[in-house]
């Protein structure tokens, strides 16, 4: 929970570095290699000595549906406290070696994954890994920094129990997933957090912490074998299996279900999805360009000129697409005001219905090609972020050449594919949730208070 503070707080030196370590060149993409550490352990490494830096994404399997069923928020609650002193470091000792030699250490929650970043000077590496794997092996877990950081999360919890776009998303969810363990924000809730022990982070910990859900990328100043022996040393001692509890696969119920959630705010946000398809459908590439063309493509896509520039009803609106380990998901949102909530949500089901009807045309979805094939390696332009996305690549299960191959899948979709993608993707009926003073109450002007 620290992160935020110390990651502000980093020598010169340091900065500069990371200005400097700023570009991935795009031929990097073609020298990915597969690491395979003595132990067993597999990692994914591009080797680049532009800078001496080295940045690492890894994530084990599990995430937030791994929460026991009555204390949500465990795992995110675990993770904000893996930094907070291990081993014989208390949270004091631990950070004052982090800040030291300039660490990056970071630790995130999602709902079927935890996930961490590590990045350090290649003169630092080892004690980087070091403190990692304490982090990993042997987090303390002590009551001080539990409870400062328990503090921090229900102080977090109450901000986003005001918020729209928290409650929107909350919401959306829970509407969505009943009962299934995706229904809860991995945040966990105001309710559940106060109840979580230390016990109930050491079982978390101990259960999703093995080297069978383990996945790694590697960008920097780093060679396969230095690489291969820091990975054992760091993740070897885990055990060699978890101990998950089965999750389901859900499909999002929508029904064309509209929520309104009142809540005295200037303006109304937006919260709309349904189901979609899985990572590996071999229509994914043709759903993910006709959603850049509804939504995805932000000033020229046609929710924005729609909504935005034909009918001034939004400032902006995007759509995504979600997939996850047991559901897939089209996501979007935007906000208006509240008088004409109502109508903003009429224009976009309309929208959808029409892609779904006649699908893009032929220069919509020239265009969107042209666009994401130029786009993907401007969006990879520092090592962390390169890191992250030969993690995701791993998770995808997309092969360790996808980078290679991505232009041609995506000269490949043809107009056809695009129109059975539309019809199959968003024929189907919409989750809506709003969040705001109810129309009737934003149409009359409040009193003046004297």
């Amino acid at each position: 929970m620290r992160n935020a503070l110390k990651n502000l707080v980093r020598p010169l030196a340091f900065g500069a570095a990371l200005l400097a370590f700023g570009h991935v060149p795009a031929q990097a993409a073609a020298k990915i290699q597969r690491v395979v550490s003595p132990g067993g352990i597999e990692a994914w490494l591009v080797q680049d000595a532009t800078v001496p830096l080295v940045a690492m994404q890894f994530a084990f399997t599990g995430g937030s549906a791994q929460d026991p069923a009555d204390k949500p928020g465990v795992a995110q609650l675990m993770a904000d406290n893996l930094d907070e002193g291990a081993g014989d470091l208390d949270s004091n000792a631990y950070h004052e070696r982090l800040e030291r030699r300039a660490i990056q250490m970071n630790f995130t929650v999602t709902r079927d994954q935890i996930r961490g970043s590590l990045r350090m000077l290649k003169d630092n590496r080892d004690e980087a890994f070091d403190l990692l794997r304490l982090a990993l092996t042997a987090p303390r877990f002590d009551a001080e920094p539990l409870e400062r950081v328990r503090a921090q999360t229900i102080s977090i919890l109450r901000r986003e129990s005001v918020t729209p776009g928290s409650i929107a998303g909350n919401k959306f969810f829970a509407a969505g997933f009943p009962n299934h363990p995706y229904a809860h924000s991995p945040r966990g809730t105001l309710e559940s957090v106060p109840t979580i022990t230390a016990d109930d982070l050491r079982t978390y910990r101990e259960k999703v912490f093995a080297r069978d859900g383990l996945t790694v990328a590697v960008v920097g100043d780093i060679d396969a074998e230095a690489l291969g022996q820091l990975l054992d040393k760091t993740f070897g001692t885990l055990p060699a299996k978890g101990t998950l509890a089965p999750v389901p696969d859900v499909t999002i119920a929508t029904g064309d279900n509209r929520i309104f959630v009142p809540l005295d705010v200037p303006q109304t946000n937006i919260l709309f999805g349904g189901p979609s398809i899985k990572r590996d459908d071999p229509d994914f590439m043709a759903a993910y360009i006709v959603n850049h063309i509804i939504g995805g493509g932000s000033l020229s896509s046609r929710l924005y000129h729609e909504v935005r520039e034909k009918r001034g009803l939004v400032y902006s609106v995007s759509t995504s697409l979600w997939w996850m380990d047991k559901t897939s998901i089209f996501l979007g949102n935007t906000a208006t005001r509240a008088d004409r909530a109502n109508e903003t949500a009429d224009r976009i089901a309309a929208e959808l219905k029409r892609i779904a009807d006649d699908g893009p045309t032929q220069q919509e979805l020239d265009e969107a090609k042209s666009y994401l094939k130029g786009s993907q390696m401007v969006a990879l332009d520092s090592s962390t972020k390169f890191a992250g996305a030969l993690l995701q690549y791993q998770l995808d299960k997309l092969g360790i050449d996808y980078l290679d191959r991505r232009p041609a899948i995506i000269d490949a979709v043809t107009l056809d594919d695009a129109k059975r993608v539309a019809k199959k993707i968003w024929s189907h009926q919409l989750l809506t949730v709003s969040v705001g003073r109810p129309p009737a109450e934003a149409a009359t002007p409040k009193p003046i208070k004297n």
